[in-house]
């Protein structure tokens, strides 16, 4: 009878367990972060051609402006994670909201398009830390069996986000006395609110032990990812794809990485534990993620321009064509959420969520410049539908099936590999759109098109200033090249399916992260003894 009862320190973490409702005053702070983070990103996606056209940016820029943002925060999400594990993880999140205060002051501020990247580096750096420090302060908080109750509110977070972002971003940069810049000064108040928030309300305890942060792997993966992301984006357009540039860059790229993973192997704390990768679970959900990455970001960021540029609508109503998407995904997170609670299984929506974000790949890769809107509605909400199946539950399948003291690492790498999934998904497949729009330009246009291109990549154009003929030319080369991006991300999504059917359904633990980090220590004093 003794031996099965609960260690004492184990009976006091669960005794003293937060109620519902402390758990949501302590997460309303960590929330309103959250949805500065979201809306950032989804605010400026309406506002980008605007952007682009007053700065006289490229297409590449176009792509930089969001890939710059995505590769801040990859590089510097497992940072964050392993700083939770030193410092108070409070203030870590406020010193993230602080830093993303700045980037987007700066941002607002920008008299050019090198200091906007600029400030999209600082954003993404102050966005790494609330990515990755949000989900491990919910899962030392919560248990996985009662997340999906919780998840529920950060689908809604996401979604009111996501919806309330272009829609505002596109109102601000149609109303004349305010203009696009207020797309990046917006998120400053939100962020102070949040910060002001969690002062009030979160209480955790800081867990100090000796870390040692490996500054030398940190440096080889950013490097070896940006090598790669910089090839992507310039080949094709600063040199040929089969040159010797590329070859150069390529070698490099995996060379890097390549050493990156020798140095991670040795290290003490490693940025990424390699160890973790021997778990089945957070292998697969690792590769699904990826892949989930580089198609949703990869052909999503991109449906803004279509709208405005093909389609010929104006930034408010282009923020209003995305709706369809978010609802699809706020309520399948949501639903997904309160199931998983429920009945405690989560692998059939896993495969469910694969299944339809690869069918919405391939409807949305048979539009053009003449897409029944009706029917393009439909194609996003599938599109979102799966994808809110997927996202959120991966990163709960594998902090469910790591031990405790393993949590912070695997949430950070988890989110680390999406982040870097969608920094590829947007450069590669930017740079396939760039260069097919280029080509399918130079055969409509011929010498006319050479007009439009500057040394980084074909310009956005601004249809306003087009001749009748020559918009609607351009109108059907961007609608092609937008769905040809769609059916470069259905198998992708695909490869994501296969990896999901491979993952094992364990149940849902009952405890939180605390919780259990105090079971594990009282058995291993307990197996010294």
């Amino acid at each position: 009878m003794t031996a099965s009862a609960p260690p004492a320190g184990v009976a006091d973490a669960v005794a003293g367990r937060m109620s519902r409702r402390e758990v949501l005053q302590a997460l309303s702070g960590l929330m309103v972060g959250l949805f500065v983070s979201i809306l950032a990103s989804t605010v400026v996606a309406n506002a980008l051609p605007r952007i682009i056209a007053d700065l006289h940016g490229s297409q590449t820029v176009y792509t930089w402006i969001v890939t710059t943002e995505l590769l801040a925060m990859t590089a510097t999400v497992p940072l964050w994670g392993k700083m939770a594990d030193l410092y108070s993880r409070k203030l870590l999140i406020q010193l993230s909201l602080g830093l993303f205060v700045a980037g987007s002051l700066i941002a607002g501020l920008t008299p050019n398009v090198e200091i906007l990247l600029v400030s999209r580096i600082v954003q993404g750096v102050g966005a790494g830390g609330m990515t990755a420090l949000a989900t491990i302060v919910m899962a030392a908080m919560i248990p996985p069996r009662e997340m999906g109750r919780y998840a529920g509110i950060f689908g809604a977070v996401f979604g009111v986000g996501t919806i309330a972002g272009p829609l505002i971003g596109g109102v601000l940069v149609d109303t004349s006395w305010l203009g696009w810049r207020w797309c990046f000064l917006i998120g400053v108040p939100f962020s102070i609110l949040s910060i002001v928030l969690l002062q009030r309300t979160l209480h955790l305890p800081v867990v100090r032990r000796a870390v040692r942060i490996d500054w030398a792997g940190a440096f080889l993966i950013t490097t070896g990812v940006s090598t790669l992301l910089v090839w992507s984006s310039l080949a094709g357009h600063k040199f040929a794809w089969a040159s010797g540039w590329t070859a150069l860059m390529v070698i490099s790229g995996l060379v890097l990485l390549a050493v990156a993973v020798w140095v991670e192997s040795r290290a003490a704390e490693p940025i990424i534990p390699l160890d973790l990768f021997r778990n089945r679970t957070v292998a697969l959900t690792t590769v699904a993620s990826v892949l989930v990455g580089v198609a949703m970001f990869g052909g999503t960021v991109f449906l803004s321009q279509y709208f405005q540029i093909s389609l010929g609508k104006s930034p408010t109503v282009a923020g209003l064509m995305s709706l369809p998407m978010i609802f699809g995904l706020l309520v399948s997170s949501t639903v997904a959420g309160q199931l998983i609670t429920k009945y405690g299984r989560w692998k059939g929506y896993l495969v469910g969520g694969g299944v339809t974000m690869t069918i919405g790949m391939l409807l949305l890769g048979t539009i053009d410049a003449h897409t029944n809107i009706l029917l393009l509605s439909v194609f996003m909400a599938v599109l979102g539908i799966g994808v809110g199946m997927l996202m959120q539950n991966l990163v709960l399948a594998a902090q469910n099936d790591v031990p405790a003291h393993e949590l912070g690492a695997a949430t950070s790498a988890l989110t680390f590999f999406r982040s870097m999934g969608g920094a590829i998904g947007v450069s590669a497949l930017g740079a396939v759109l760039a260069n097919r729009i280029t080509t399918l330009m130079t055969e409509k246009l011929g010498p006319l098109a050479a007009g439009g291109a500057d040394g980084g990549g074909q310009e956005v154009p601004d249809m306003s200033a087009l001749p009748g003929p020559v918009r609607q030319i351009v109108q059907e080369v961007y609608g092609t090249a937008t769905a040809e991006l769609f059916l470069v991300g259905a198998p992708i999504a695909l490869l994501a399916l296969v990896a999901v059917l491979f993952i094992k359904e364990k149940p849902l633990h009952n405890l939180s992260g605390d919780e259990r980090r105090v079971q594990e220590e009282a058995a291993g004093l307990k197996s010294v003894h």
